[in-house]
């Protein structure tokens, strides 16, 4: 039985928290994420120190925000923090003033096409403050009164909590196979009050990992690793921190917007045509989806894993674009249960093909004594596999996957990997392993 009643119950739980880069809220975040994960998931919390080198970037340092709002000259409260973490922009600098209308108005930011939205803006690393409304009340504002803009923020630097990332690792039956290395599945966690951006990939995530948990792969599997944190930064520090784990990554996918009503689409690897590309188009065949171009917006995390210097093959699965985009519309009310459930599925199939896919590399020679080795089919119960056994055979010359084979024979991939699998039970073929396509720096 599940550790909770529904995955939008967990995204609820999580999506008024102020999550940004670091801070409070998003280790809680980190926390509660960690509770409904599998005991056997091993999660872990990493926590780096601010400021710390990550490649050509620094890791972000912890924000913390006391008090923030905006008023008019005699204390009437426009915009409080407290009220919504998205009026202020995540990591203003602090300010106290007392300002003009005119001063004020280009730290002022709105939605033209959502009037009554309050906009999720952020400027992390161009440091200026700001407030976010909706429209409608900035039109509203007098012009000619005096505002007071008010943020008492801090950039702390403290080596603890610092700044934090988790991962969880799910290996196949029988323990982990390192030979064959790992597929990575990641969501970010950073949005403050933002339900589709990324809450749903998070959950959606959680949902895949008790089915790997209730089902393993079998032996000799890729073992399956999660990550989550913030976007981008998140996976640069952690990453930067890992090099030794990069040669072991053998595919990733990364999950996010998986709530909504829309189609559920997937951006292919950098490399386009990869193993993982022909492994998703399958899986997506006879499904309604999209399908777009690598970092084809919305362009996030399979930057960095499928980037220069590492290049681990990367899709990602969405359901962008959608109107309540990086507003507070972003809410629970436009999540559906189905949609979340029906991402993780395709998730859970794609993994399942690509970490179990290997090499076959035969042990015999000459034509096969196929009965003698009960590997003859019967035509009268298996035409298709039976007409195909030559042409398997041909292949197991340590050039094909067992996925190609499937692809080039016609067949499904389950009936021809079981086949393939009573080959390499009985010493005829052996089995390699999906060769690392990651760059060494």
């Amino acid at each position: 039985m599940r550790p909770y009643p529904s995955l939008k119950s967990i995204l609820v739980e999580l999506f008024p928290l102020h999550r940004t880069l670091a801070s409070d809220d998003h280790d809680r975040a980190l926390e509660i994420i960690g509770a409904y994960l599998p005991a056997e998931a091993h999660y872990t919390i990493e926590s780096y120190p601010p400021l710390a080198p990550a490649w050509t970037w620094r890791v972000p340092e912890r924000y913390v925000v006391h008090e923030a709002y905006l008023e008019m000259e005699g204390g009437e409260r426009i915009v409080d923090f407290r009220d919504n973490p998205l009026h202020i922009v995540s990591y203003s600098l602090p300010v106290d003033a007392a300002l003009s209308f005119e001063e004020l108005r280009p730290h002022l930011y709105f939605s033209e096409k959502r009037p009554w939205a309050v906009p999720w803006m952020f400027k992390y690393y161009e440091r200026d403050w700001g407030f976010c409304l909706p429209k409608e009340v900035f039109d509203r504002l007098p012009r000619h009164r005096t505002y007071r803009a008010v943020i008492r923020s801090e950039f702390r630097t403290d080596p603890q909590p610092g700044f934090t990332a988790a991962t969880a690792v799910i290996h196949p039956e029988g323990g982990p196979a390192p030979e064959t290395g790992e597929m990575l599945v990641l969501a970010h966690t950073c949005h403050p009050r933002q339900a589709n951006d990324d809450v749903a990939g998070v959950v959606s995530a959680i949902e895949l990992a008790h089915r790997l948990i209730e089902k393993p792969l079998p032996p000799g599997s890729m073992s399956v690793r999660f990550w989550f944190g913030p976007e981008t930064i998140g996976t640069i520090v952690w990453l930067s921190h890992h090099e030794d784990l990069i040669p072991h990554l053998r595919g990733g996918i990364f999950l996010e917007m998986t709530g909504n009503k829309n189609l559920i689409a997937w951006h292919h690897t950098k490399q386009h045509n990869h193993l993982l590309d022909r492994v998703t188009h399958a899986v997506l065949r006879n499904l309604p989806h999209e399908e777009r171009e690598f970092a084809a917006a919305p362009a996030n995390d399979e930057r960095v894993v499928n980037g220069p210097g590492v290049n681990v093959p990367c899709i990602s699965l969405n359901r962008w674009p959608y109107e309540e985009y990086h507003t507070d519309d972003d809410n629970p009310d436009i999540i559906y249960e189905d949609m979340l459930v029906e991402a993780a599925e395709v998730a859970e199939q794609i993994v399942r093909i690509y970490a179990t896919n290997y090499i076959p590399k035969r042990t015999f020679r000459g034509p096969l004594f196929l009965s003698g080795h009960g590997l003859w089919v019967d035509w009268r119960e298996n035409w298709a596999l039976n007409r195909a056994i030559e042409k398997l055979m041909m292949r197991f010359e340590g050039q094909h996957t067992v996925f190609d084979i499937a692809e080039q024979v016609g067949l499904d991939y389950w009936t021809v990997r079981d086949y393939v699998e009573k080959f390499r039970i009985k010493g005829l073929i052996t089995r390699l392993p999906i060769p690392s396509e990651a760059q060494s720096g």
